[in-house]
C-alpha cells in the first residue's frame, strides 16, 4: 500500500479577537514553513472569516480548534466548535457591514462546507489548491494503461516548525 504525506497543524483557542490575529501569524509561519507563501493571503482571509462566525454566533462557548491540513495539492483550513448549529448563507443587505462572510470563502476557495461534529458541534471548511495541483495544470496526455505493482512506502510525516 502507498501511503500519501500529509502535514497538520492543529490550534486549540477561544475565539476572541485578540486571538484571531495570533491564529493568522501562526497559519502564516506554518505556510511559510511548509514553502506554500502563494496560500497565506487566502488562507487567512478565510480563517479570519471562520473564527469571526464562531465569535459573534458560536454557543455555549467561544472554545473551538483550527486545523491547517495539507494533503498532497491541496491545503484545508477547518474550524471546529461546540456549537451545533450549522452557518447559513444568505444575501447581505447593500449596505450592510457583515453577512459577507461565507460567500466571499465560497468565492476564494476552490470548495467549502459545514458538517455536525457529534451531537454537540460543527466543522466548518474550506480547501486551496496548492501550486501545481491537478486543478490547475494542464490534463496530461493519455499515454495508454501502464501495468505497475505497487511498492510500500513510509513517510514520516514533518509537524509544526521547530
Amino acid at each position: 500500500m502507498i501511503s500519501h504525506p500529509s502535514r497538520q497543524c492543529t490550534v486549540e483557542l477561544q475565539a476572541l479577537p485578540s486571538r484571531i490575529g495570533q491564529v493568522r501569524r501562526i497559519l502564516s509561519a506554518q505556510l511559510r514553513y511548509w514553502h506554500l507563501d502563494q496560500l497565506i493571503d487566502r488562507a487567512a482571509l478565510g480563517v479570519t472569516e471562520l473564527l469571526t462566525n464562531v465569535h459573534r454566533h458560536a454557543q455555549p462557548d467561544k472554545m473551538c480548534t483550527v486545523e491547517i491540513e495539507l494533503l498532497l495539492d491541496r491545503l484545508t483550513v477547518s474550524v471546529r466548535d461546540h456549537d451545533p448549529r450549522l452557518p447559513v448563507v444568505e444575501d447581505a443587505a447593500e449596505l450592510s457591514t457583515c453577512g459577507r462572510g461565507l460567500a466571499m470563502i465560497a468565492a476564494m476557495s476552490e470548495s467549502w462546507g459545514a458538517r455536525r461534529d457529534g451531537e454537540f458541534g460543527k466543522v466548518v471548511w474550506f480547501t486551496l489548491p496548492t501550486a501545481g495541483s491537478a486543478s490547475e495544470r494542464a490534463p496530461a496526455p493519455d499515454l495508454g494503461v501502464v501495468d505497475v505493482e505497487p511498492v510500500g512506502v513510509a513517510v514520516e510525516v514533518e509537524g509544526a516548525p521547530a
